[in-house]
């Protein structure tokens, strides 16, 4: 357990998908263990995935379970998703943030969106239209999370370089008008040097901290062919290394806790808590 990594992502659900089409039938993600475990680590967050109608089936019963269960270790809990479908009708963004929030009754502290726009084939062609269309979900969920709860957005390190179309600065200046909270994700399996996480990441937390915005920084633990090469993940480097490295992270930027990790299955696994 360290100081440095205080939040996570959590993807995975434990109900088989013979029961709900939704379901991932990953059993270290039930309420009980998912809370004992982001305990012990000393998280303070959980992105907890949220599915579409979240509040129906099998897994929105899961869902609102597992909000219970970390909430009652007092941890806060944001409902987390991200549909490439949205890009194309941000309203459905909006219906299942608040499937999300009637599922957990309550019981959430924020919606975190992980929505990609960059890895789809348009965002080469049309850049812009990307942006514009992930601005819209942004705008969308705004408009239906409630004033006590955070609005919070995964932004990719880079896009601090990118400058918004149709209003002033870059794409993250406008992502930071939008949301609460903001997971720069700065891939990399270590610390320091030109390609280590603490140079990819620090422009953009530098803009978010002059925003006034909260942030921590994303890590990556899941497997090179899911990262898209061994260089931006800690899957070879082992638990040890994450440690280390988060905690370089944390002193450079002055901000115990700010390292969020990608994510609770793979994290296990490297942790050997459980395979994956």
């Amino acid at each position: 357990m360290g100081t440095a990594t205080q939040s996570m992502w959590a993807w995975d659900n434990p109900v088989p998908p013979s029961q709900d089409a939704r379901g991932r039938g990953y059993a270290p993600a039930a309420p009980g263990p998912l809370a004992a475990f982001a305990d012990e680590q000393g998280l303070t967050r959980v992105h907890l995935a949220a599915p579409w109608a979240a509040d129906e089936g099998p897994v929105g019963a899961w869902f609102a379970e597992a909000a219970a269960a970390l909430g009652a270790r007092h941890l806060a809990v944001d409902a987390l998703g991200g549909d490439p479908g949205w890009l194309d009708e941000p309203a459905l963004a909006a219906t299942w943030a608040g499937a999300a929030l009637r599922s957990a009754d309550g019981r959430l502290d924020g919606i975190q969106l992980d929505v990609e726009p960059w890895t789809l084939p348009g965002w080469r062609d049309d850049r812009d239209d990307g942006v514009r269309r992930w601005l819209a979900v942004l705008d969308a969920t705004r408009a239906v999370v409630p004033s006590a709860l955070t609005l919070g957005a995964d932004a990719p390190w880079w896009l601090v370089n990118v400058p918004a179309p149709d209003e002033g600065g870059s794409v993250l200046d406008a992502v930071l008008r939008r949301v609460d909270r903001v997971v720069v994700v700065a891939f990399s399996d270590h610390a320091d040097g030109d390609d280590g996480i603490v140079a990819l990441a620090r422009p953009s937390v530098e803009t978010a901290r002059a925003a006034g915005v909260p942030w921590t920084i994303g890590v990556e633990t899941d497997t090179p062919d899911v990262a898209g090469g061994a260089q931006y993940t800690f899957h070879d480097e082992g638990a040890a290394v994450l440690e280390r490295e988060a905690d370089r992270v944390a002193r450079a930027f002055g901000a115990p806790g700010c390292v969020c990790v990608e994510h609770h299955r793979a994290w296990r696994a490297l942790l050997e808590a459980s395979p994956v």
